[in-house]
């Protein structure tokens, strides 16, 4: 087995592909998180009610599973790179759309293409980086997907903050006679613009190319991204991998004996459970939540900026160590990690009063507990499950089956995140929020077992070394 070590690769050239790629998981962030601060103006501008505001903001997890399940196969028909610059187009006509809607029948449907767009980045960036850079390396490299992700996340909480106070609220007439919330969606527009470029100056992916038969442009590729010594052994090796009576196809999920392979099992374990123990909660309805514990609006948006530079603080860790200990213990410890956090929370959650609206009321005592216990919970899964489980599902699966696996691991990750995400307003009214975070402390409790038995270390090997 050919090693592409970091001594002997270009690594400026692939410096520069993993900085583009990463412009997806920017704007997965901040599509994700842009919705945070522009509940009160959806729910004015539409006259929506709790379940219209759930299926507003939830509309683009639609478009998210969708967009995942579609370009983890499309990626084997079009190649990664396209599907990516596809992606970058629907970002940029989304987010234009969503800041001009004047229906919520409008803004839904941009939405969804919007979340199609993040679908489609959220499973192709950390697929096309891990294709790209040396195996002992590859985590690390992977996980400035999740930096990226967070940072987008960040400034979208950023943007709505000042923004809000420039306009004074976020449903105040800004500029250009648009409310302020409207421009927390345009702003998006510019890095999408940046990405779509961006994406005409990085080459596609070897092993996409040697699967569809254009041995000599991979040849190319890996002589640019390895030098042409490496190059040579590398191009057998992932021919070698690939079968040699069809192309990459669905059914190739399935084993010899019929049954869908055990490590598209595992794939799927990673992706529902990433969505289970409730991170997107605090990403989606943060500002909501906060103002639920007793924090102002102001005060709310400010905790959601604090939280986004935690998290990428956290992932600095995960790139420290990712390629030192392994993917597995990092996923065990911030299964435990988790438990514990969304515990404490759910403590501090049970010991709150009502006021006469019956709104919960922390004491200021509860309230530092709870904002503490969030954050901490936020460290556990930013230095393991968020940024660990893109790393896993862009590098565990056998060449052959890669775009289908991410294809169907993909549409289980969207699809819980959905589901969590349409749920929470309703569970945390009819339920309250320590019931609400019971369910997903328990969550971090099963996942930390899962893991245990069914979850393999990808550390260190090559691509053409995974099984199953």
């Amino acid at each position: 087995m050919t090693e592409a070590s970091p001594a002997r690769a270009n690594m400026g050239f692939i410096g520069a592909i993993v900085a583009v790629a990463t412009i997806g998981g920017f704007l997965f962030g901040y599509d994700s998180g842009a919705v945070n601060g522009t509940q009160e103006g959806l729910r004015t501008a539409f006259n929506l009610g709790d379940e219209g505001l759930g299926f507003t903001v939830g509309s683009l997890l639609i478009g998210c599973f969708i967009g995942a399940f579609s370009a983890g196969r499309l990626a084997d028909v079009m190649g990664r790179r396209n599907v990516m610059m596809l992606s970058a187009v629907l970002f940029l006509v989304g987010a234009l759309i969503q800041g001009f809607a004047t229906s919520q029948g409008v803004f839904v449907i941009a939405r969804i293409a919007g979340g199609m767009a993040v679908g489609a980045a959220s499973v192709l960036s950390p697929a096309y980086i891990s294709e790209v850079a040396p195996a002992s390396i590859r985590g690390r490299l992977t996980t400035v997907q999740q930096i990226m992700i967070i940072t987008g996340l960040t400034a979208a909480f950023v943007v709505n903050y000042f923004l809000a106070a420039a306009a004074g609220e976020t449903t105040a007439t800004y500029w250009a006679g648009l409310e302020a919330w409207r421009w927390m969606y345009l702003m998006q527009a510019l890095p999408a613009a940046i990405f779509l470029v961006a994406l005409f100056f990085i080459p596609e992916s070897p092993r996409y190319l040697v699967s569809k038969g254009r041995d000599d442009q991979a040849h190319g590729v890996l002589s640019s991204l390895f030098g042409r010594g490496v190059a040579d052994a590398k191009l057998q090796e992932i021919r070698d991998t690939f079968s040699q009576d069809h192309r990459p196809r669905l059914s190739d999920l399935k084993g010899t004996n019929g049954r869908v392979r055990p490590i598209v099992w595992a794939g799927i374990l990673l992706a529902v459970f990433q969505q289970l123990v409730g991170i997107n909660v605090i990403f989606y309805y943060g500002a909501t939540l906060w103002q639920l514990a007793g924090f102002t609006e102001d005060q709310s948006l400010q905790i959601n900026i604090v939280s986004g530079l935690v998290s990428i603080a956290a992932c600095f860790i995960t790139i420290a160590v990712i390629d030192k200990i392994g993917r597995k213990p990092l996923l065990l410890i911030g299964s435990a990690g988790m438990a514990v956090t969304l515990f404490s929370m759910v403590y501090v959650f049970a010991n709150g009063t009502l006021d006469p609206a019956g709104n919960l009321q922390l004491s200021s005592g509860l309230g530092i507990v709870a904002l503490i216990a969030a954050n901490l919970y936020v460290i556990f899964f930013n230095v393991s499950w968020g940024p660990v489980m893109w790393v896993m599902l862009g590098e565990m699966f056998p060449n052959q089956i890669r775009g289908s696996a991410l294809a169907v691991a993909g549409f289980a990750q969207w699809f819980s995140n959905y589901l969590i995400a349409q749920s929470f307003p309703v569970m945390a009214r009819e339920l309250g929020l320590a019931v609400s975070y019971s369910f997903y402390a328990i969550s971090a409790v099963i996942s930390f077992f899962l893991v245990q038995r069914f979850i393999h270390e990808t550390k260190g090997k090559e691509l053409e070394q995974m099984q199953g």
